[in-house]
């Protein structure tokens, strides 16, 4: 009789038809799923992210079981070190010809996997390609070999033609448009009804991990209470037909707008499912399409929401494979300072950063535009580090593993590559938010200024980032007239708004 194999299942593969599963055979092989200390502290991830990923693996688990499959899983109470000794434990005692797993979404978990694990147990390990994307690793290399410049809007349109995703028969983009992004930026006016997402009330299983949690992070950041994400497929199906249902109608126009009072607005919180493998990105995707085929959804918002899946998820994992690990070490706008306290205790007069700290302790998410023009705007122009934000991004978001965190961290707000994610920073004063949101209406700080002591402290540090960086952005053609702004600024008032901002980055914790 054949020797059997051991399948390891991560905690963000939770799709029956794994390329490692869909090779093994139920009748003959095991599968390993493990809740292990140093993937819940390599950093300190929100206790909610770690409740919902140990909550989701314990149910697909069980569904493996009554699909047949007999499953090792160790949970959190046996104290495992790693993913490795998990394995050397299912391995003991039994004749194992070797191990299969789905390639892992990080490159240092790749890395282990290939030069330590196979000596370590002794056994051969086989990773197998992860097709649960859209585009496929060579694909993109493929598609990047040659180019100067991999933008995104370029890979999208491909993978619009690859897929035929609101596609005409005659290879034109429905609409006659490939991006309505244009037609996405309104700020939320009060008066549609926001739809809130599902709330899924916790089982037996759910509840025992969050006793779990609780037990052996009580002091890590995040709440845990009320936990209501889904944890199964079918509940993510839910969630996805809610999203379809009540709130797609209204993404596109609203997908860049905060308001105080409600941090969803008609965002469809879909990422963490699909990140995990509870959703499958090509049905969600076709999903939308068929509503505006309906007439259930307009096409801005339609396209919109597609294009954040067939575009952007996928087009940085492409970047995060292509250019790992050099990547990483990224930091061409030599960002040093250390990440502000605020942005774990949310204590800051700054009523934005305050809603986004909020939102992200009590949820493990906040919306795209938080993260990347709010505390990722901050950070950029406050010259923060870019592996500390890079790891809290990382720590503090149930959607975030690597190889989607980190481009966007990296390449899209803190400009660490230098432009070869996005073609210039995202840098923003206070009069972004003020048009995007409701916040500076009740903020200490005052939006109209940048020079006084109580002006936001966005406006004088957006001048100061644009002034230190001078002659790496003077002569970009997206900001050139930013920087004819600044000199026909009165000589005072310029003076006055960096000796603002040059107070503001001596002490960033008083902000």
């Amino acid at each position: 009789m054949p020797r059997s194999r051991l399948i390891l299942v991560l905690g963000d593969q939770l799709t029956p038809d794994l390329t490692s599963l869909a090779e093994g055979d139920p009748d003959r092989d095991r599968v390993v799923m493990a809740e292990v200390r140093e993937e819940a502290e390599y950093v300190p991830h929100h206790r909610k992210k770690m409740v919902f990923l140990f909550a989701a693996m314990r149910h697909f688990a069980a569904r493996l079981r009554r699909r047949g499959w007999t499953v090792d899983y160790y949970e959190l109470d046996r104290g495992l070190g790693d993913l490795c000794e998990a394995l050397r434990r299912s391995a003991e005692g039994r004749e194992i010809a070797e191990v299969l797993i789905t390639e892992p979404g990080e490159y240092r978990l790749r890395e282990a996997m290939k030069r330590r694990w196979p000596q370590s147990l002794g056994l051969s390990v086989r990773l197998l390609e992860d097709r649960r994307f859209l585009c496929s690793l060579d694909a993109f290399r493929d598609w990047a070999a040659g180019r100067k410049q991999l933008r995104m809007e370029f890979f999208y349109r491909d993978m619009r033609r690859r897929t035929g995703l609101l596609m005409e028969p005659d290879g034109e983009p429905v609409g006659g448009r490939w991006n309505f992004d244009a037609d996405n930026r309104k700020r939320f006016d009060g008066k549609h009804r926001l739809p809130g997402p599902p709330r899924f009330e916790p089982d037996a299983t759910t509840r025992q991990v969050l006793e779990q949690v609780a037990e052996h992070y009580p002091d890590r950041f995040g709440d845990l209470e009320p936990f209501w994400f889904a944890v199964t497929a079918s509940q993510a199906e839910e969630a996805l037909a809610h999203f379809l249902d009540q709130a797609l109608p209204h993404f596109g126009d609203y997908q860049d707008a905060m308001t105080e009072g409600d941090d969803f607005l008609f965002h469809s919180l879909l990422s963490l499912y699909i990140n995990a493998g509870l959703l499958d990105p090509l049905q969600v995707c076709e999903a939308a399409e068929r509503c505006y085929q309906q007439g259930r959804a307009p096409l801005n918002a339609v396209e919109g929401f597609i294009r954040q899946i067939l575009g952007w998820r996928e087009y940085v994992r492409g970047i995060y494979w292509l250019m790992m690990p050099d990547y990483e070490e990224e930091n061409r706008l030599d960002s040093h300072a250390d990440l502000p306290w605020f942005y774990w205790s949310g204590e800051t007069d700054m009523r934005c950063v305050a809603e986004a700290v909020r939102a992200t302790r009590e949820h493990a998410y906040a919306h795209h535009i938080q993260r990347l023009m709010v505390t990722g705007n901050l950070a950029l122009l406050l010259g923060v580090d870019v592996k500390q934000i890079h790891e809290w991004y990382l720590a503090v978001y149930a959607d975030a593993y690597e190889w989607v965190e980190l481009p966007n961290t990296l390449g899209m707000v803190m400009h660490a590559d230098g432009g070869y994610l996005g073609s210039k920073p995202y840098a923003a004063s206070g009069k972004y938010i003020q048009r995007m949101s409701d916040y500076c209406a009740g903020c200490a700080y005052k939006v109209s200024s940048a020079e006084e002591d109580n002006s936001c402290p966005f406006n004088s540090l957006y001048w100061h980032f644009i002034q230190r960086h001078r002659r790496r952005f003077e002569k970009h053609p997206r900001m050139s007239r930013v920087y004819k702004n600044w000199d026909r600024m009165d000589g005072d008032k310029r003076r006055a708004i960096l000796a603002r901002a040059d107070a503001l980055l001596k002490h960033p914790e008083d902000l």
